[in-house]
């Protein structure tokens, strides 16, 4: 059976973007830069859309959220190696809209935002992992 050109493309262009979040929040923690908040929101990012990406290609509908503690669990539903990364993830929900807006008092630090890069990283590579080759980036 050949696999849906349309699911195929999709799912690739989810891990794409997904990449790129990763890729521009590793630009913002450079020395030079050091901009956490904004790395952090890519992180969160980059997650969301690795599970958004395992669910198109498992053909799951899912609502526009950022939670990903629902797009984690029904990730699981299908994949429950993925659970692990999942729950290491889950906290950077709240950087989808923290340090985004006015009105967040606390900084980030450095080390809280390279353990979001950790984590973001890790489900990334678990997720692509998990996938059949032809729509990995």
């Amino acid at each position: 059976m050949r696999d849906d050109p349309a699911r195929v493309a999709d799912t690739v262009g989810w891990l794409r973007k997904a990449k790129e979040d990763l890729d521009i929040a590793e630009e913002l923690l450079k020395p030079a830069k050091t901009l956490a908040g904004g790395a952090v929101f890519h992180y969160q990012q980059a997650a969301e859309k690795s599970l958004k990406a395992f669910l198109v290609w498992h053909d799951v509908p899912f609502r526009k959220t950022h939670d990903l503690k629902e797009l984690g669990d029904a990730c699981v539903k299908i994949e429950p190696t993925l659970n692990e990364a999942i729950t290491r993830a889950v906290p950077l929900t709240e950087y989808a809209w923290k340090f985004r807006y006015l009105g967040e008092p606390v900084e980030l630090t450095r080390e809280e935002a390279e353990a979001s890069f950790a984590a973001a990283r890790s489900l990334y590579s678990v997720v692509v992992s998990r996938l059949p080759d032809d729509v990995k980036p």
